[in-house]
């Protein structure tokens, strides 16, 4: 474990440089550069405002090695997603992730969408109107699955809600192997975006026109990955415009 080297990756995680750091601490910058260098400690007042700062707790910031998320998580970004139209459905059933994808792969296939789309791509999000009850004593979870559809496509393949999404900001983090340990990594991927957002000013924005949160799941170089989406305030007109 190192001291250090958490100050450095928390500070960094969160776009602050030593500069700011040692503003917001009341310090040099010299003082922040051996902290993380290992060369001295903080007081015990400094932790705590360092704990307060990064939202991270303080026995974490001092005993574990927070760089191993490093290999799980990749650094959040704030990316305007340009407007799509969607076909999307829902299921509420014990296992309603693989449920509704199969769903929807065999829609896509009868539809025609992958023979005109092959590589159409496939996003989805959790269901949150499902009730405590559904939840506690059946075990029932509800999720949404969508195809992006490509411009132009049209089909009369009943079964699925069509809805258009409009241009809109979202915070993302790539998620690496997520489902080596899904219940830990997804939540957690949240998490981290949450603090992003609360540490550099942005606020969650809520619009029924737009999707507040879903995940893209993708193999890179051998490994499945999957992107977090968080909508957020408008942010800069400089911001690039993706999509996926």
């Amino acid at each position: 474990m190192s001291l250090g080297k958490n100050i450095q990756y928390l500070r960094k995680q969160r776009k602050i440089t030593q500069e700011g750091l040692a503003d917001e601490m009341s310090v040099s910058r010299q003082t922040v550069a051996r902290w993380e260098a290992d060369e001295i400690v903080p007081e015990l007042g400094k932790l705590i405002a360092l704990s307060d700062l990064f939202s991270c707790k303080l026995d974490v910031l001092v005993r574990e090695n927070l760089t191993n998320d490093e290999h799980i998580y990749s650094e959040i970004t704030v990316r305007t997603v340009k407007g799509f139209r969607m076909a999307r459905y829902v299921m509420v059933t014990p296992n309603p992730e693989d449920d509704v994808n199969a769903y929807m792969e065999k829609w896509a296939e009868k539809s025609g969408l992958l023979a005109c789309a092959p590589d159409a791509k496939r996003i989805g999000w959790d269901f949150p109107f499902v009730s405590a009850e559904l939840q506690n004593r059946f075990g029932l979870r509800g999720y949404v699955s969508a195809y992006v559809l490509p411009d132009g496509f049209t089909t009369e393949c009943p079964g699925v809600e069509y809805h258009d999404q409009i241009d809109a900001d979202y915070a993302v983090i790539t998620i690496y192997d997520p489902f080596s340990a899904a219940f830990e990594r997804i939540p957690n991927a949240y998490k981290k975006i949450m603090a992003y957002l609360e540490v550099n000013g942005f606020q969650e924005k809520m619009n029924d026109k737009i999707l507040a949160c879903f995940e893209y799941v993708y193999e890179k170089d051998g490994v499945t990955c999957m992107d977090v989406y968080v909508h957020v305030d408008s942010v800069s007109k400089t911001a690039v415009y993706t999509i996926f």
